[in-house]
């Protein structure tokens, strides 16, 4: 009889002790689910969503080589093959660090203008044990301008060459399809051509992405110059696009009235209008190099 009671004594304190233990590494188990964020990939496919900048960074280690072309406005008609005889071009560089920054260098044909910038992810939309409902980027580039000065003869300063962009980009990807940013943006030029134009301007961008398949995608982009003289001198710019993912590249193409690949440029000095036509049919291409061994890993961009 002791025998029997031992071991109901025993069997009992085994089973209160596995079940504490499974209790146990249920509440680890929760708490470090909760604890792990759950990111959203893949807001936009590049890290332009036409002419202006979205969100997204390279990877870590990652080298974009950027081709970038627009030509001839679309109203030139036949004699320019409606527009495709002309044109402008840009060739860029972007270099990912830890997945949150880039710094990026181009050449522009049009004013020969050279662009150097640093992008910054600050904020990553996320679920999970916190919430965060956007990404949040900080973008900042400088623009020098190596055209031949009109009169060479005239004391020109070096600074009068330089103009800067500062831009707060704030995304969200709702659905696996629809993603939308704002880009709240400050231009600022060391040098205008009167002393009526603005030194300082500042516009509002809306972009967004809707995705039709894994490899397909619409983008649209709108930037609104906010009242003065600028806004009364130029156009908003207006863009729609198409982009192809294939592998290691990603290919835009678009129409836009805009035909400067420079956020000076496009932001604040778009002479094309879409009602008369001035339209310009434009791409861009990425190619994507690895500087750094990666584990392999599922691919992710499109599972959030």
């Amino acid at each position: 009889m002791k025998k029997y009671i031992s071991l109901t004594i025993l069997l009992l304190i085994f089973l209160k002790t596995s079940l504490y233990s499974q209790d146990l590494d249920q509440i680890i188990n929760g708490l470090s689910e909760s604890k792990t964020p759950d990111y959203v990939f893949g807001t936009f496919k590049g890290t332009t969503i036409i002419n202006g900048q979205s969100v997204e960074v390279p990877g870590n280690g990652d080298l974009n080589f950027i081709i970038s072309h627009r030509f001839g406005a679309v109203n030139k008609g036949i004699y320019t093959f409606f527009g495709l005889d002309q044109g402008t071009t840009r060739l860029g560089f972007e270099y990912g660090l830890k997945n949150f920054a880039s710094l990026s260098i181009g050449r522009n044909t049009m004013d020969k203008i050279y662009d150097g910038g640093i992008k910054l992810k600050i904020l990553r939309q996320q679920t999970g044990a916190r919430t965060i409902p956007v990404s949040v980027s900080v973008y900042s580039t400088v623009m020098i301008k190596t055209i031949k000065w009109e009169i060479p003869t005239r004391d020109n300063l070096f600074s009068s060459r330089f103009s800067y962009t500062t831009q707060v980009l704030i995304a969200r990807k709702f659905n696996q399809k629809l993603s939308l940013q704002l880009s709240p943006s400050y231009i600022h030029k060391n040098l205008v051509a009167t002393p009526e134009d603005q030194n300082n301007i500042f516009a509002l961008g809306l972009g967004g992405r809707y995705k039709l398949n894994h490899k397909l995608s619409l983008n649209g982009e709108y930037f609104y110059l906010l009242p003065g003289k600028s806004a009364i001198d130029y156009y908003n710019s207006l863009s729609f696009g198409i982009d192809i993912e294939a592998a290691g590249h990603v290919f835009q193409l678009h129409l836009t009235n805009s035909q400067a690949m420079f956020s000076r440029g496009f932001i604040t000095e778009t002479a094309g209008e879409w009602k008369d036509g001035n339209v310009f049919i434009g791409f861009n291409i990425y190619r994507v190099f690895s500087t750094l061994k990666k584990s392999k890993s599922i691919h992710r961009d499109e599972e959030k």
